[in-house]
């Protein structure tokens, strides 16, 4: 456990009056998040935010041995973010079978590896038997892996191909071996938002629906906010209240993924990426008003290594893990390495001072301190 000094102030008054309604055991508003974000003193607010981290997870840091599976780019939805997909007829555009999605496993695999992140594109045609036979194939060839798959908005365009409830189509897939959802797709809830940065995706509100309903029947899932782009901070303040009063009702999230914006390559490539500061901001924001989530991960794929270690004093508890082969950010212009070995990881997680853990995707520790 690390032990801090006692706080010495903040130059920020609006810091000094938040950190007594923590200290009250306040739960923060609106009011406060905004403030959170507009404030000057940065190391101030992550002084908040790293005693409000080390209060759930001492000085632990988590990480997990892990594979990316990306199994089309075939996508009904036009995202102006998003680098990665393509139409049917398009070039580069590709679809793996279910035997090739094993195939891809199968070569990536490794001893250590316990979770296949699987994601893709929102196919028009393919049919919930296909998502059925992957699950099963991955499940009889690797049964001792959780498998994390499709997102809320891939789940939704499973159930309109099939005319089916999404419920319906969840419990389908868990009979397979669907252990979680990962969070991707929720982007920011903001409407005017986003009906400028993906029209044709799911609502927000639709986007939660499909989580609650995921919760309901015993699937946890992560959830995510894409920052970085045409939103203001309300945008993401009410992003972040919108999945704490879910949290509240399910308790269904493992973690919450501040996602930052790579504007290569994209519709919106003309935008600059968000720098560190507004990144670090972001992050502690999220601990501090995210107060009924446990976990806050930083994934180094999206923002570099530097600044994943310094974002473990701005609140964060995670830095997602080796991951193996990744394209939907590299697409975009990420100039971080596809994989991390879990050594790296692990003396990155060192060097700051805190203890890594491996971990597994709901967070039960697989061998303790490393």
């Amino acid at each position: 456990m690390i032990i801090r000094e006692k706080a010495v102030g903040f130059r920020d008054r609006r810091l000094e009056r938040i950190a007594g309604k923590l200290a009250a055991g306040g739960r923060l508003d609106r009011k406060d998040g905004l403030a959170l974000f507009e404030t000057g003193d940065l190391l101030g607010l992550g002084k908040l935010a790293d005693e409000a981290n080390l209060r759930k997870n001492g000085g632990r840091v988590f990480y997990i041995n892990n594979l990316h599976v990306n199994y089309t780019n075939i996508c009904v939805n036009k995202c102006r973010f998003c680098a990665y997909r393509r139409s049917e007829d398009e070039r580069g555009a590709f679809f793996l079978s279910a035997e090739q999605v094993v195939a891809k496993a199968r070569e990536l695999w490794h001893a250590k590896a316990c979770e296949f992140h699987i994601v893709g594109g929102c196919h028009p045609s393919a049919r919930l038997d296909y998502y059925r036979e992957m699950l099963t194939r991955l499940r009889r060839e690797f049964p001792q892996v959780h498998l994390q798959a499709f997102t809320a908005v891939e789940i939704e365009n499973i159930a309109q191909v099939e005319n089916l409830p999404v419920p319906e189509v969840l419990a389908s897939l868990a009979e397979c071996g669907l252990g979680s959802l990962p969070g991707g797709g929720g982007e920011i809830f903001a409407e005017k938002i986003r009906s400028k940065i993906c029209p044709e995706k799911i609502s927000g509100a639709r986007y939660l629906e499909v989580m609650r309903q995921a919760h309901q029947l015993g699937l946890p899932s992560n959830v995510t906010m894409l920052f970085g782009h045409i939103e203001s901070a309300a945008d993401r303040v009410d992003h972040l209240l919108e999945i704490r009063a879910l949290q509240d009702e399910t308790g269904g999230f493992n973690a919450f993924i501040p996602l930052l914006f790579h504007p290569w390559n994209t519709k919106l490539e003309k935008l600059r990426k968000a720098g560190a500061v507004d990144v670090l901001k972001t992050i502690a924001v999220s601990r501090l008003l995210l107060d009924n989530f446990k976990h806050i991960k930083s994934f180094w794929i999206m923002l570099g290594l530097p600044l994943t270690q310094i974002s473990l004093f701005f609140g964060s508890d995670d830095v997602n893990g080796t991951v193996l082969e990744e394209h939907i950010t590299h697409e975009a212009g990420a100039d971080t390495p596809q994989y991390m070995p879990e050594e790296k990881l692990v003396s990155l997680i060192r060097q700051a001072g805190r203890i890594p853990v491996e971990r597994d995707t709901l967070y039960n520790p697989i061998c303790g301190e490393v």
